[in-house]
């Protein structure tokens, strides 16, 4: 299937899904001992590599957690240059109460949101693409 632009299909299509686990992001020196398969995201910052992985690799690493979280994939194959899109749910979050981390991948929007409001995340993501349908 070919990636998708427009916002209200994108919306109607978005399909989150909620991943199984917990995860954390870190902050890294260069050198340490994680590998790429250890992690789901990475952004090089001047300060360190952030990563994102799952809390219990964190922990065997001895890795500093700043942020627990959920992580939340929306299944619609989305363009990587579509406008809109990240707008809308981080404000259908934001609305919400819920603060949220984006990573953009080739294919699909994935969304980092605090553990212990995953289940009111979904449910704002859902209404939203619900009302992309109507």
């Amino acid at each position: 299937m070919s990636a998708i632009s427009d916002l209200p299909t994108l919306l109607a299509r978005m399909e989150p899904t909620l991943n199984p686990g917990t995860y954390a992001f870190c902050s890294v020196d260069p050198g340490s001992a994680i590998t790429l398969g250890d992690v789901v995201a990475t952004v090089r910052e001047p300060e360190g590599l952030s990563v994102v992985l799952p809390e219990a690799r964190a922990l065997e690493l001895q890795l500093t957690v700043l942020f627990r979280c959920t992580w939340i994939t929306l299944t619609v194959h989305s363009d990587l240059q579509a406008v809109g899109l990240t707008a809308a749910f981080a404000r259908a979050l934001g609305d919400a109460g819920i603060s949220c981390n984006v990573v953009a991948g080739a294919c699909h929007d994935h969304i980092f949101v605090p553990v212990d409001q995953a289940q009111d995340a979904m449910a704002a993501l859902r209404q939203l693409q619900h009302n992309a349908t109507l």
